[in-house]
């Protein structure tokens, strides 16, 4: 039983699973149980090699993003490592839009990085905030690329 002083922790997995109801233009019949399953192996496929590695990263990706749409405004960045997870949800679009659907009030949260990278500190500020939204953060995955910071310009409306 969970008392008022207990808090839950987000679970990306169960959140991703969740939009598949959502989800009307998908391709789902492609051997995987589900949505979760089916992100970790595009990830296998395309640019991670360990499937725990996969996971995690994918995990991260999803924390950012609902992080990101749930505090419009907020300044957020990620490392190149949470970012491979970031890349795959907008690259499989129906999934990214199902996600926008649900987190960003229906509006398209538009992907705009910057060429330069900053050393500012912004990658562990953006972990302190997404722990701050509920979710666990895996501090290896952010701390590997703390001064390297893969920001989005904020001049984009709506952008992450």
């Amino acid at each position: 039983m969970t008392t008022a002083m207990e808090t839950r922790t987000r679970d990306p997995r169960i959140i991703l699973n969740t939009l598949s109801t959502r989800l009307p233009h998908l391709v789902t019949d492609v051997g995987v149980s589900d949505l979760w399953e089916r992100e970790v192996r595009l990830l296998l496929r395309d640019s991670v090699a360990v499937r725990s590695l996969a996971e995690r990263i994918l995990g991260q990706g999803i924390a950012y993003l609902i992080t990101a749409m749930e505090n419009p405004g907020a300044d957020m960045g990620v490392g190149y490592t949470v970012d491979i997870g970031v890349h795959q949800l907008i690259l499989d679009t129906p999934l990214y839009f199902a996600l926008c659907a649900e987190y960003n009030g229906g509006k398209y949260k538009h992907h705009a990085p910057l060429i330069e990278r900053r050393r500012d500190g912004t990658v562990m500020r953006t972990a302190g905030l997404i722990r701050k939204n509920g979710f666990e953060v895996d501090n290896e995955l952010w701390s590997v690329d703390a001064s390297d910071c893969s920001p989005c310009d904020n001049k984009v409306p709506d952008s992450h």
